[in-house]
């Protein structure tokens, strides 16, 4: 366990880091989308374009993960929106509080931080995640925090606006672009490569360092009470719930002869095992539902992820 922690105590350091520089007005809170930019076009575009290159085109087309982790999505949304779901939690509130419990922090944390731990063949199984929560989960979600009285024309025009950010989010074109760089053997010049490794060594640390300074903005900003018991059971079902359900499908496949790689199942159950994505707070905030519910969910998940990720890895590594 001590080993584990020395590897993942600078991750969440590095957000502690971000979270202390925005509570003591070190970072200003107008400085913190210009982070949000640069991590978002910039630097995680290029470090997963560089993984999507090295990787094996195979693992970023495996059906096995993909359908694995997309059923557990499934059970994970369809859940949480029926056991939280209540008078004062509507379609709008239950759909982005199970968008928080089903969305692990795979992009700005999960690459690097399972990179580290388990080597460079985990990316194949974390790109086809990311892939699964932005088209996928996302966009059930989306969909169903519409149905509030929106409609079919509300549904629709929500889907609408997801997709749309979908095709201008430049995460899923680094993607694409490394996977037909890998499909094709194809190598950048050598400048050019240097360039985009410049910029890809120094997605994890920036990314790590907004995520905590994204947490403190929100839990700045809130001035609605929410009750605990609203946000603490999301924030438990994403760091225990997932993951072992996430492990306890992928068995049951593997047995039926699924051809699902022990070494992928342990990528996907860390992956689970991961807090809440930042960027839900951002779409619940665009939809129209309790940012503070979401915000709070996200950071709880993530304090509480330093001892709880790292216990999943003590034990499955």
């Amino acid at each position: 366990m001590l080993s584990v922690l020395l590897i993942t105590f600078p991750f969440f350091a590095l957000v502690l880091c971000g979270y202390l520089a925005a509570r003591r007005g070190v970072l200003p809170q107008p400085a913190i989308p210009g982070l949000n930019a640069f991590v978002l076009y910039f630097a995680l575009p290029c470090m997963l374009y560089r993984f999507g290159a090295s990787t094996p085109i195979a693992q970023l087309l495996d059906p096995a993960v993909a359908g694995v982790y997309v059923l557990c999505a499934l059970v994970m949304v369809g859940a949480t929106v029926a056991l939280t779901r209540k008078a004062h939690i509507g379609w709008n509130d239950a759909a982005f509080g199970a968008l928080v419990a089903a969305f692990p922090n795979t992009g700005f944390m999960g690459v690097p931080l399972l990179v580290a731990l388990l080597g460079a063949q985990s990316a194949g199984p974390a790109i086809v995640t990311i892939v699964v929560d932005m088209v996928i989960t996302s966009s059930l979600c989306i969909a169903l925090s519409r149905l509030d009285g929106a409609g079919t024309h509300g549904v629709g025009a929500a889907l609408k606006n997801a997709f749309k950010g979908m095709a201008t989010n430049p995460m899923p074109w680094s993607i694409a672009l490394g996977a037909l760089a890998s499909a094709l053997q194809f190598k950048l010049p050598v400048p050019v490569d240097k360039t985009i490794a410049m910029l890809a060594d120094a997605a994890s640390p920036v990314a790590l360092f907004t995520i905590g300074a994204v947490l403190a903005r929100s839990q700045m900003n809130q001035h609605e009470q929410v009750s605990a018991r609203d946000y603490v059971p999301v924030a438990l079902a994403k760091l225990l719930v997932h993951p072992l359900l996430v492990w306890s499908v992928g068995t049951a496949a593997m047995a039926m002869g699924v051809p699902l790689t022990p070494f992928a199942l342990t990528v996907l159950v860390l992956l689970a095992a991961l807090p809440s994505a930042s960027n839900v707070s951002l779409l619940a905030e665009k939809f129209g539902a309790n940012n503070g519910r979401v915000a709070r969910i996200i950071l709880v998940s993530t304090a509480l992820a330093f001892l709880s990720f790292s216990a999943a890895v003590a034990l499955l590594t």
